[in-house]
């Protein structure tokens, strides 16, 4: 029954402060009242038993009237005619007097204007706190609008901006090196015309980074298909001006630094934002569908090459010693200048030298001297017949003189 007090004792509502207030009274109310609602004798006093109250103190609106006065007699308001009258009083809830429903409202209880009023500040606060508080990390940047219209870059930290839908902020990462890569996972062949009329498959890959928040949010609708569209132009490009075989083998390096340059020449241009970080090509092949003809005719023109240096190199080595028999021909003319005939004698006995020494046979001029007889050759003689073979013969008188 101390629950009526406890409003009661409590003024009109007037904010959420003082709700906050009258809750800690209505706390020590009842932790330091050890009344009843309608008040309880003071200590020391004598109760009857039947609601009556000989004391000072507040009565029961049901009990006997002091001094023994009829009920129907009392002449100020009771107790609980003040209550409701208090209730009705400090309600607002209508001209009436009366709170939710038309009934009287409790005192110190906040009236359905004032919740609503709470619960819009409430909201209101909420709303600004989640759109004009915002937080930048280190490696990013805050694009501000206001109205639609670009306010400003924020910086890393805790920044502050109009609320929304006056303003808006778009973070944007300005340390992420991004990769596109040429063409799309499942896109099939990237085929590329080279300056000899040949058709190259080309995969390359493109590395970025946001330079320019500004620019990269607002002059550019589509930004990753600006980008892939410039590395496709920038790239074939650069293809049509090499021939097969640079796109194949060495060319590949000077290749992707043209593409680079190009690539940021082009988004320079648009005001884009993005800076290129560097271009790599992956593998460039011929088309799948002329695959092995390619790899016959690379065949037959490494045999050609092979051959050609061949033939360079025994041509130079057939040079070399022309000029080296030039050469000889010139001192010796110089040393037959000076002697003829030695040096005539001389060429001729070098000269048989050597076609004798390529030569198995052996000739004698001196007259009177036995032939050669090729020993290694001849035949074996029985021992019966050899020592008549081999006896001396006499040589007749007329052949000594």
């Amino acid at each position: 029954m101390r629950l009526p007090l406890f409003f009661a004792t409590l003024g009109p509502y007037k904010g959420p402060m003082t709700i906050l207030s009258g809750w800690f009274r209505r706390l020590s109310i009842l932790t330091a009242d050890n009344k009843g609602p309608w008040g309880g004798p003071p200590s020391g006093s004598d109760d009857d038993g039947k609601g009556g109250n000989s004391g000072g103190g507040p009565r029961n609106p049901w009990a006997q009237p002091p001094s023994g006065t009829p009920r129907g007699k009392q002449t100020g308001p009771s107790a609980l005619d003040e209550f409701l009258k208090r209730a009705r009083t400090s309600g607002g809830g209508g001209g009436n007097g009366s709170g939710f429903g038309g009934r009287p409202r409790i005192p110190g209880t906040p009236s359905p204007t004032q919740l609503w009023v709470i619960g819009v500040g409430i909201i209101l606060i909420l709303w600004i706190a989640f759109t004009a508080v915002h937080s930048i990390g280190p490696q990013q940047r805050g694009v501000v609008t206001f109205l639609g219209r670009y306010a400003g870059t924020l910086e890393p930290g805790i920044r502050l901006t109009m609320p929304a839908p006056l303003s808006s902020v778009a973070k944007v990462d300005v340390a992420q090196i991004s990769t596109d890569t040429f063409p799309e996972e499942g896109s099939g062949a990237n085929l590329m015309l080279t300056r000899d009329q040949n058709v190259v498959d080309l995969d390359y890959s493109v590395r970025w980074i946001i330079s320019n928040p500004q620019d990269f949010a607002f002059q550019i609708k589509d930004q990753k298909s600006t980008l892939r569209a410039t590395a496709e132009s920038a790239m074939r490009a650069v293809v049509a001006t090499v021939s097969l075989d640079q796109a194949l083998g060495g060319g590949r390096d000077a290749m992707e630094v043209r593409a680079e340059q190009q690539m940021q020449s082009i988004l320079d241009r648009y005001n884009s934002g993005i800076r290129i970080q560097g271009v790599a090509i992956k593998n460039a092949s011929p088309p799948a569908q002329v695959i092995d003809d390619f790899k016959a005719v690379s065949a037959a023109q490494q045999e050609a090459q092979g051959n050609i240096n061949r033939a360079r190199g025994y041509a130079q080595q057939t040079l070399a010693r022309a000029q080296a028999d030039a050469t000889s021909f010139d001192v010796l003319y110089a040393q037959y200048r000076l002697a003829p005939e030695v040096t005539r004698r001389r060429l001729y006995y070098e000269t048989m030298e050597q076609v004798l020494a390529r030569s198995d046979k052996t000739i004698v001029e001196a007259p009177g001297v036995v032939p050669y007889l090729p020993l290694s050759r001849r035949k074996p003689i029985p021992d019966a017949i050899a020592p008549a073979a081999i006896a001396p013969q006499t040589p007749a008188s007329g052949a000594a003189q």
